[in-house]
């Protein structure tokens, strides 16, 4: 049995992990708001927890994995009732926290490595893959839109997976031109609040939110319209941009 002495060890233990990764943040460089001030918050303090209790990078990966595709699978199979809308943004916002926690908890440990950052990349992929092609079977099955709209999912799964590769690729060939071999390096600098309250609407952590509505349509569809409008109008900025400081470097 824990004794009074051992949960005041364990407390000590989990404010000193929060403010010891609170001085250790990825730069805010190209962050959307909230990934910026409320995901990594989140994932800060499961972070800090899940060394207290001894669990893996790796560990808090599959429990973050675990959370995203029992939401998706939810999304895909299950007629959208407000119930279900609020489990399914429940169990995405958390799988999202713990997806920043992992690499936390890797830098907390001193533990990254090349295996854990190809699950991390991997689960990530398989989820930005499935989780439109699951609005668009829910869409489908239950949701009373034209089928004309069908294509709004069809096409959102199109440009979350341009925008993971290319974003993931482009980090990947600023690392190698600084010569940095790091597992948790980004760019350098920072955003300003004004750029990441503007790219909110392509914050993924939002479009969590955003599917936590799916069992008010009247609510969720426009909404969702929305966010697939405008991740696709940055991705359009983006990729020229991208390209260009390719062909400099």
């Amino acid at each position: 049995m824990t004794t009074v002495n051992e949960r005041e060890t364990a407390l000590q233990r989990y404010r000193r992990n929060v403010e010891t990764l609170a001085s250790r943040q990825k730069t805010s460089k190209g962050a959307p708001g909230y990934s910026r001030w409320v995901n990594r918050w989140l994932g800060r303090r499961l972070a800090a927890g899940a060394e207290v209790v001894g669990l893996s990078p790796n560990g808090v990966t599959a429990l973050s994995a675990v959370c995203t595709f029992a939401a998706i699978g939810a999304l895909a199979t299950l007629r959208p009732t407000v119930v279900v809308g609020l489990l399914v943004g429940l169990g995405l916002v958390l799988g999202y926290a713990l997806d920043a926690a992992d690499g936390q908890l890797a830098r907390l440990q001193g533990s990254g490595s090349r295996a854990g950052e190809w699950l991390d990349h991997v689960i990530d992929a398989i989820k930005t893959a499935s989780l439109h092609l699951a609005v668009l079977v829910c869409a489908y099955r239950y949701l009373d839109v034209p089928d004309a709209w069908l294509l709004v999912p069809l096409g959102f799964s199109v440009v979350s997976c341009v925008f993971f590769f290319a974003m993931t690729l482009t980090d990947q060939l600023r690392r190698a031109a600084r010569g940095q071999e790091g597992m948790f390096l980004a760019a350098d600098g920072s955003s300003s609040t004004a750029y990441s309250l503007a790219v909110l609407p392509t914050d993924y952590g939002v479009l969590c939110l955003a599917l936590g509505l799916v069992g008010w349509p009247v609510v969720f569809v426009p909404v969702y319209s929305l966010l697939f409008l405008a991740t696709a109008g940055f991705l359009v900025l983006a990729l020229p941009k991208w390209f260009r400081e390719m062909r400099r470097g």
